[in-house]
């Protein structure tokens, strides 16, 4: 509306959703893309608007395989040839344009479109786009200054699908779809092409000529247009290397610097063609309107003289009467067919008149209908205002933050210049500067002895830590060595199946030791004061037996006391009378 250009285009892989980007569901409000939303904002800005003339045109192309079809026309196959203008720049000949008045006019004229645009099934979309699309939408907007003076703005809006870059391996193309793919991954090469050069400085050319689609996005890139570039990425790990190369070429893109100017008063502006043409048209209709009838002026009756006369006389005169009577009758006869017949042509001079009238004034309405007028209503023009107002309000809040933010910068700047200016000389501020240093210094060896003394009780508590774990090694050890040597395995089995450890006590327990054999015979010791039975040779070698041969080839056996336990176990082949080890 403000006169400038803009460009919004999506570019991804295929398949990454580009074409729901640009476009969404157009049946669900809140699922529409950035295309029909652009609709939308722009009309509504437009009514909002007073006394402002508009007029809207619609285009519609699309790029395949490097020919610009135009998707608006009876013949979309049809391919159309690109010219440049030093003063339009980058036009498509013979493009088809539409004039619209609402939003749904765009959409409908968008749908008509897009039912011709090329599509194809890929393995990794059913209806991938096998061309660039381009919708553009120009707005030309009047508006007297105040001398009264008209002048034309005209903003342009490139509205822009990509094809994805594909790869043969994973999209499986072959034949016309492997074609296409090629094609549309050349262009977007060249794209890229385009961009790089444009952000690197050393790079003096250009190459906008090496595709049809980087010339129709010139002005797009680096020109007198202000460009948005969504990216558009799969979240899936087998597309890294296209999601970082997509990543790479946004960013890029990113540092591409235009240079956007409002477009006033273009020689070949429409809006302005139309008004002239309206302002002739109606000068030929007022000049039109000045004509008129003319009028009949009436016949005068003669007066004949009322004289005496004889009766041959007057029947001569009468006679001439009869005569003059019926030649003025003939003479009226043939006036009145001559007056019938100039009344008859001045009718139909009037109704050729009147039909060119309606015709002008039908030219003129029909001319003035694709011409909008802002006619926005009070109430809707005050809500709009109370936006305007909000959004101005929130600026000078944010305005007012960055100022405080100023002061607040300017104020530490100060108290910093103030603390420079107390050093009246160099030598002072050597002399501050190094106590200040001494001190820090000092700090320091604090800090770093502090750091030693903590790195040696680190080691002086690992190295005790350590000694405890083989203290412990050394323990289990010896344990496992009795338990292995001098308890069956069956008796070690029953002893863990009873076993549990107490993690309060950090002990373990057997359940029913009180009333086990050895337990109990102590007991009955004490009771009975009687002390152990010493062992003599001939009781021990009664009471010792032989354990397996690995054990006995450590010299390790088991002795029990009791004759009645010895008579139960198996008699060793070789006995002693040493005591047992």
């Amino acid at each position: 509306m403000d006169g400038y250009n803009g460009t919004i285009f999506a570019y991804g892989q295929t398949g990454t959703g580009k074409t729901h980007t640009m476009e969404g569901v157009w049946e669900v409000p809140e699922l529409r893309g950035i295309t029909p939303r652009s609709f939308s904002f722009m009309f509504e800005q437009i009514d909002g608007m007073r006394n402002v003339s508009f007029l809207i045109r619609a285009s519609y192309l699309e790029i395949y395989n490097e020919e610009v079809r135009d998707l608006l026309s009876k013949d979309p196959s049809k391919k159309l040839d690109l010219k440049e203008d030093m003063e339009k720049g980058v036009y498509v000949k013979d493009l088809t344009q539409h004039i619209v008045r609402s939003h749904k006019d765009c959409e409908q004229v968008m749908l008509a479109g897009k039912r011709n645009r090329s599509i194809g099934a890929t393995l990794m979309n059913a209806e991938s786009s096998r061309s660039h699309s381009v919708f553009t939408i120009v707005v030309e907007s009047s508006k007297n200054d105040a001398g009264g003076e008209s002048h034309v703005r005209v903003g342009k809006l490139n509205l822009v699908d990509l094809a994805g870059s594909e790869r043969q391996g994973k999209t499986g193309a072959t034949g016309d779809r492997l074609k296409e793919a090629t094609k549309i991954n050349l262009s977007l090469s060249a794209l890229g092409n385009v961009i790089s050069a444009l952000v690197d400085a050393k790079i003096a050319h250009i190459p906008y000529r090496d595709s049809k689609l980087t010339r129709l996005l010139q002005d797009s890139l680096g020109g007198n247009t202000r460009t948005v570039m969504v990216a558009n990425i799969g979240p899936a790990d087998y597309n890294y290397d296209e999601t970082l190369s997509t990543l790479r070429y946004a960013n890029r893109a990113k540092s591409i610097k235009n240079k956007p100017k409002i477009n006033e008063d273009p020689k070949d502006a429409m809006l302005r063609q139309f008004q002239e043409e309206i302002e002739a048209l109606k000068a030929q209709l007022e000049a039109r309107g000045g004509a008129h009838i003319p009028g009949f002026s009436p016949a005068a009756g003669d007066e004949d003289a009322v004289l005496s006369m004889s009766t041959e006389e007057l029947e001569a005169n009468k006679s001439e009467l009869e005569q003059q009577k019926r030649a003025l009758k003939e003479q009226e006869a043939v006036d009145k067919e001559v007056k019938e017949l100039e009344l008859k042509k001045r009718e139909e001079e009037i109704t050729r008149e009147q039909r060119a009238r309606e015709h002008l004034a039908k030219q003129i309405a029909a001319m003035q209908a694709q011409i909008m007028q802002s006619n926005a209503d009070e109430e809707k023009v005050r809500e709009l205002e109370e936006k305007a107002q909000a959004a101005r309000n929130l600026i000078d809040e944010q305005l007012n933050k960055e100022r405080e933010l100023r002061e607040q910068l300017k104020s530490k700047e100060d108290e910093q210049l103030n603390i420079e200016e107390e050093f009246t000389s160099l030598q002072e501020e050597l002399v501050a500067k190094t106590k200040k240093l001494k001190k820090l210094f000092s700090k320091y060896e604090q800090v770093k002895e502090q750091v030693t003394e903590a790195k040696e009780m680190n080691q002086r508590e690992r190295e005790d830590l350590l000694g405890i774990i083989r203290q412990q090694d050394k323990e289990l050890k010896l344990l496992m060595l009795v338990v292995n040597s001098f308890i069956p395995e069956e008796y070690l089995e029953k002893i863990q199946d009873v076993a549990s450890y107490d993690d309060q006590q950090s002990v373990w327990d057997i359940s029913h030791l009180k009333v086990s054999g050895r337990q109990e015979e102590l007991r009955r010791n004490r009771v009975e004061g009687n002390k152990k039975p010493t062992s003599s040779d001939s009781s021990e070698s009664e009471n010792v037996w032989e354990m397996s041969p690995a054990i006995a080839e450590k010299n390790i056996f088991f002795s029990y006391p009791g004759s009645s336990k010895s008579s139960e176990r198996p008699q060793s082949s070789r006995k002693t009378g040493k005591k047992g080890k």
